[in-house]
């Protein structure tokens, strides 16, 4: 059996890291809360309504909105499908898990002396799952231009040739494991590019630092299957008080953890009389672990019995984050008439320094108007500007450059919210609408989002069961590589959920 080996990559400066970039700051920015299916059927817009365990995720205010303590327990189940295109080819693909996405508490606690304008206060611990990273799907087509050499080939040009090949006497698992140790993870893509046959020196000395494709011609036929899994979840611990029933007021201290992993495997044909490469296979695999914490303030102020206001602040969420890679390269090559296969597997997983990553925080104006117990209506507005995520140290000068483009690139995003019910007797009719901005600045790369929600609701007194449904969908053009094949495949997904929720008095 093959010896797995365990690499440090840049012991001596994270600035050699290259497997953070933009979209990662993206992934793990984005906040949706599944929430209790009265939270999803309304389309979340809870923030100055409270009295749901899902809504102190908006306002922490509102857990102070319970008369009663109560608890609630949500099952889910999630569905994504996409549409993919990539030049002149179509694919599509659907993904579905079950699971359950919420799980809380809140207890109540009344003020014993009756003169005093303080009614009561709440705790509360809710879990929530806010993002899913469950996902399968293939890009194929033909690429009239680009082929996967120009990643190897940009990744080796002016880099000499003695950092990205290996010693005499060496197996490729030590040379793939020294150059990441002592130059870093772009030096390993240039490795598996030479040892791969993809590229030649132009001299063959060990002060080369110019090359030449081993692939060239148009027209590659390529296909592109990523897989993914994982979630995003946040456990709230809630504090709220009541004064006089008209103002409301908490504060909520959450735990944030990522769970993520990631397969990419790329493959490519060609025919070309002028390559000397025929075909490859590159496999990339992603393990991210983080832990994360934030706070959140928030009121609700009853204008009039009816008219309710909100106002909450999310801070940033302040992450710990871990990363493991590990690669596969094999190549196909002609050579004197005959087919030679190249299998370059390290087997070595790359274990990156751990870095910080500080996401933006939310700002969300809201308000409600409740029309007695026939029913009511909500609006939420918020305000994200992702151009102020930031990875950390921020002396890092890999980090630092990557927080410039991230300035430049990301834009502040609006999002807002819509939700209304509608009362008869015990059964409660529901229904929602959001739309979010893309948090880049140029929405054609990550589409704005919009979607619509409904829902019911049966109340048995001290028990009550809820069932929502919603979709949503978003457009994005997904970059297969950073450098070198930086095509894109075309991704219209469509979201839809149905969730079932027990709540119950406590």
């Amino acid at each position: 059996m093959k010896k797995l080996l365990m690499l440090c990559i840049g012991l001596a400066s994270t600035s050699y890291i290259l497997a953070q970039d933009i979209t990662d700051a993206v992934r793990y920015s984005m906040d949706e809360i599944q929430g209790t299916a009265r939270f999803r059927a309304m389309s979340g817009a809870f923030g100055a309504l409270g009295g749901d365990m899902s809504s102190v995720n908006i306002n922490p205010a509102g857990s102070a909105i319970f008369n009663n303590s109560h608890a609630s327990l949500s099952f889910g189940l999630f569905n994504k499908e996409d549409d993919i295109t990539y030049f002149n080819g179509t694919n599509s693909s659907s993904n579905s898990n079950f699971d359950i996405n919420q799980l809380g508490a809140t207890l109540v606690f009344n003020n014993t002396n009756i003169s005093s304008p303080w009614k009561n206060f709440t705790l509360s611990a809710a879990y929530d799952r806010s993002a899913d990273f469950d996902d399968d799907w293939v890009a194929s087509g033909v690429n009239p231009n680009t082929s996967i050499v120009e990643y190897f080939y940009q990744n080796a040009t002016g880099k000499r040739l003695d950092e990205i090949s290996a010693f005499p006497g060496e197996t490729l698992s030590e040379a793939y494991s020294e150059i990441g140790s002592f130059y870093g993870f772009d030096h390993q893509q240039a490795f598996l590019g030479f040892e791969g046959f993809l590229i030649d020196p132009v001299e063959d000395t060990d002060e080369n630092t110019d090359y030449i494709r081993n692939i060239n011609g148009t027209d590659f036929n390529q296909q592109y299957a990523y897989a993914s899994r994982g979630y995003n979840g946040k456990l709230a611990f809630n504090f709220a008080t009541n004064y006089d029933d008209k103002f409301y007021f908490g504060l909520n201290l959450n735990s944030h953890f990522i769970n993520y992993e990631r397969t990419t495997f790329f493959s490519e044909s060609n025919n070309n009389a002028s390559s000397s490469v025929t075909n490859v296979d590159f496999e990339n695999n992603l393990l991210t672990t983080g832990s994360g914490f934030s706070f959140q303030l928030g009121g609700i102020a009853k204008l009039t019995e009816e008219f309710r206001v909100g106002l909450s602040y999310n801070s940033p969420t302040w992450y710990r984050i871990s990363e493991e890679t590990s690669q596969y390269l094999a190549t196909t090559r002609i050579e004197d008439g005959s087919s030679v296969n190249q299998i370059i597997n390290p087997n070595v997983i790359n274990i990156f320094p751990e870095y910080r990553l500080q996401t933006p925080g939310k700002l969300t104006g809201s308000l409600a108007y409740v029309f007695g117990k026939q029913g009511l209506l909500s609006f939420d507005y918020s305000v994200k500007d992702y151009s102020s995520t930031k990875f950390r140290p921020t002396s890092d000068i890999y980090f630092s450059g990557l927080n410039n483009a991230i300035s430049d690139v990301l834009d502040t995003s609006v999002s807002y919210r819509l939700g209304g019910e509608y009362r008869y007797k015990q059964l409660s009719f529901r229904g929602g609408y959001r739309f979010e901005e893309s948090p880049y600045k140029d929405d054609t790369f990550f589409g704005d989002l919009t979607g619509y929600s409904l829902g019911l609701g049966y109340s048995f007194g001290d028990f009550n069961l809820d069932v929502a449904f919603s979709q949503s969908e978003r457009d994005t053009n997904y970059q297969l590589y950073n450098v070198g094949l930086t095509d894109s495949a075309l991704i219209q997904s469509k979201f839809t959920d149905v969730i079932l929720t027990l709540g119950f008095r406590i």
